[in-house]
């Protein structure tokens, strides 16, 4: 199981959805999934991203409620960076 890591933008992004308790269920079903190192479901679109965030997965936690995230497996942790919308995590 990887060990999950948190950003300081990660936690401020959650705060907006602490009485939104069906993203905030959802969220951790996908968050239990990535650390336990199993695929997502396709419902999730879960995918790697270019450009600015290259090196990352992006996932779909609710229908405009993207999760942004990267794995490190030489050091077995899941870096949880970003909660949003699409306007909101890929201005460009």
């Amino acid at each position: 199981m990887l060990t999950p890591i948190n950003t300081k933008q990660f936690k401020k992004d959650l705060k907006k959805y602490e009485h939104k308790k069906e993203v905030l269920k959802e969220l951790k079903i996908v968050m239990m999934y990535i650390l336990k190192e199993e695929p997502l479901p396709v419902i999730y679109k879960d995918h790697t991203l270019t450009g600015n965030w290259m090196g990352r997965r992006e996932c779909h936690v609710k229908n405009d409620v993207l999760l942004i995230y990267k794995i490190f497996p030489e050091s077995r942790e899941a870096l949880f960076e970003r909660i949003g919308s699409h306007s909101e995590l890929l201005k460009m």
